[in-house]
């Protein structure tokens, strides 16, 4: 692999503030850059006071359906997360590692609450 590379959220969004998905399609194009050229992207998170799920969906959980599980397993690091970021980080790896192994069946799913209401009720 060639020389690592460090993604500094903090520095990409120039904010504490990471609650924007466009700021994480930002972010995630930085690091789709570096795993396209076989790079370790180390994802640094100092200096991040808030995160939500939305930015890191755009960020990192989008990885999944361009690239394979293990290539990201292998190439992908973060650091400087807070304990509560760390949590939040590994629910939208897991909601996107299921989408993207079936995302028809994830999108009919949606389908059916939204047209049901969610308790089998039809709207």
């Amino acid at each position: 692999m060639k020389n690592n590379i460090t993604v500094s959220i903090f520095e990409i969004v120039g904010s504490p503030l990471c609650v924007a998905s466009d700021d994480g399609q930002k972010v995630n194009d930085r690091i789709a850059a570096a795993l396209r050229e076989s790079r370790i992207a180390t994802v640094s998170f100092l200096n991040v006071s808030s995160l939500t799920a939305a930015f890191l969906n755009a960020a990192i959980g989008q990885l999944y359906g361009s690239f394979g599980e293990d290539q990201i397993r292998l190439q992908l690091r973060v650091k400087d997360m807070q304990p509560d970021d760390v949590a939040l980080l590994k629910r939208v790896v897991n909601t996107a590692k299921q989408y993207f192994k079936n995302p028809q069946r994830f999108n009919k799913a949606v389908e059916e609450v939204v047209r049901d209401g969610g308790d089998g009720e039809k709207l």
